[in-house]
């Protein structure tokens, strides 16, 4: 059995308010009446939502303002890793959601961690669009640039090479020499 209900509150998998919707009369008296987020539907019910729908609607524009200046700002974002990589090119770690949620967040871009939408971490140099979930169906991108630093060689010690030399040649003379004396 299905109850028609009107919304008092937006239902991300219903309607906005205002909205006339028909759900199962369980769903309607467990949950949306108790809530708060349905009442009813009736005329009467109709009228005193219809303001409440036109301050949401305004809401719902304000907030739609909001999230294309978040995507505009979010999409000028160049973020910059530098990274050990090896001989091949493949870097020592990755640099994955986590580690780019958190230099957005020093760019003051205050987003879950979950909308960082990386299908895999970047193991490798290069550039990089990773995606960004602003709100329901708005998204923006992001470029990322990992870069690789540069390998210092490791400073010889010759002095340390010519003792070590020395030492194992004089091991191996006295080895020639206690092989000489026992024969």
């Amino acid at each position: 059995m299905k109850l028609q209900v009107i919304l008092s509150k937006d239902v991300p998998t219903l309607g906005v308010v205002g909205d006339v919707v028909e759900v199962p009369a369980g769903y309607a008296r467990n949950f949306l009446l108790p809530s708060g987020m349905a009442l009813p539907w009736s005329e009467d019910a109709a009228r005193r939502i219809e303001k409440s729908a036109k301050e949401a609607e305004v809401e719902r524009m304000e907030m739609a303002a909001q999230y294309e200046a978040l995507a505009k700002r979010v999409s000028s974002i160049q973020l910059t890793f530098e990274e050990k990589v090896n001989a091949e090119g493949a870097l020592y770690g990755a640099v994955n959601a986590k580690r780019i949620h958190a230099a957005l967040n020093e760019q003051g871009i205050d987003l879950p961690e979950s909308h960082v939408r990386l299908a895999e971490p970047l193991r490798t140099a290069g550039e990089y669009e990773v995606p960004i979930h602003i709100h329901a169906e708005l998204n923006s991108n992001i470029v990322v640039w990992v870069v690789a630093l540069e390998q210092e060689g490791e400073e010889v010690d010759i002095a340390a090479m010519d003792a070590a030399a020395a030492a194992e040649k004089a091991a191996a003379e006295a080895l020639i020499a206690e092989e000489a004396a026992s024969e």
